[in-house]
C-alpha cells in the first residue's frame, strides 16, 4: 500500500515545527522542509518519540531561492503528498523608505514566488485526487495593512487573494482538492525577531503560541471552510468562507 505524506515547509521552528508534531500525533508520515538540516533532524527525533513507526523525510533547502522550489518538488515527486502546507515565510518591519531591498527581494521570493510555484505544481498533480489539501499560510496582515510593514502585508495580501482565488477556481471546476488559507496574528515564534532584525524580541499583550496556532490549523484542516483567521477584535480563531470578491470572466456576479 502506498504511503501518504504531509509536507510542511518552514518546519524547523515556530508554527511549522508545532504542525509537524500535531500531524505526527495523527499518525501522518512527514516530509519536513527548512534551511537548517540540524534543526530538522532534531524535529525528526521529536516526531519519533510521538510515533516511532512514522516515516519522516528531511529536506534542507532554501526556498527564498526560487529555483529551489522546483528542485523541492522534483525531490518529492515520488511520494504521495496528501497535504501540502506552505508555511515558510518571513516578515520585514520597516518603513518603505528605509527598506533593505536585499531582504525585501528574498521576502517576496519566499512569501510569494516560491509559494505560487509549489502551489501550482501541487495543483497540477493532485487536483483530481480526493482527500488532498493545500494550506497556504498568510497573515491577518494579508487582510489589513500594518504601518511600517506595508511590503510584508502586501506579500500576504497576495497569498490570501491567490489562495482564495485558487480555491474558488477548483470549486467551480468541481475538483476534489481542497485549498485553504491560514491567517495568524501575533504568534510567539522567531517571526518578530527576524522581521525587526533584532537578536531578542519579547512578546507582550495578545498573542498565540505556535502550538495554539497549530491547533487552529487542524481545525481548518478538518473543516470545509476556505479561510482560518484570527479575529483582530476578539483574537479568537474563526473559520470563514472566502473574503475577497470573486467573479468569473464575462460575469458581473461573484461566486460564494
Amino acid at each position: 500500500m502506498e504511503m501518504n505524506y504531509t509536507l510542511i515547509t518552514g518546519a524547523s521552528s515556530g508554527i511549522g515545527h508545532s504542525l509537524a508534531l500535531k500531524f505526527a500525533e495523527r499518525g501522518k508520515n512527514l516530509i519536513i522542509v527548512a534551511r537548517t538540516e540540524k534543526k530538522l533532524l532534531k524535529l525528526k527525533e521529536e516526531v519519533h518519540v510521538i510515533n516511532p513507526k512514522l516515516d519522516v523525510r528531511v529536506i534542507a533547502i532554501d526556498l527564498s531561492l526560487v529555483s529551489n522550489a522546483y528542485k523541492l518538488f522534483n525531490k518529492v515527486e515520488k511520494y504521495n503528498i496528501e497535504t501540502l502546507i506552505n508555511n515558510a515565510g518571513f516578515g520585514d518591519f520597516s518603513k518603505i523608505s528605509n527598506q533593505n531591498l536585499s531582504k525585501v527581494e528574498q521576502m517576496i521570493s519566499l512569501n510569494v514566488t516560491s509559494l505560487v510555484i509549489l502551489s501550482t505544481l501541487y495543483v497540477n498533480k493532485y487536483q483530481n485526487i480526493k482527500g488532498t489539501q493545500l494550506i497556504n499560510v498568510s497573515s491577518t496582515g494579508g487582510y489589513s495593512i500594518v504601518n511600517q510593514a506595508v511590503t510584508y502585508c502586501s506579500t500576504k495580501f497576495f497569498v490570501s487573494a491567490f489562495t482564495e482565488g485558487l480555491s474558488q477556481e477548483l470549486l467551480i471546476e468541481e475538483k476534489p482538492l481542497q485549498v485553504k488559507v491560514l491567517a495568524p496574528n501575533a504568534t510567539s515564534t522567531e517571526f518578530a525577531r527576524v522581521a525587526k532584525g533584532v537578536e531578542v524580541f519579547e512578546y507582550s499583550g495578545n498573542y498565540h503560541t505556535a502550538e495554539e496556532m497549530a491547533t487552529f490549523v487542524l481545525k481548518l484542516y478538518e473543516s470545509s471552510k476556505c479561510v482560518g483567521r484570527v479575529n483582530l477584535d476578539t483574537f479568537e480563531f474563526e473559520l470563514l468562507n472566502p473574503i475577497f470578491p470573486f467573479r468569473c470572466q464575462g460575469s458581473t456576479e461573484g461566486n460564494s
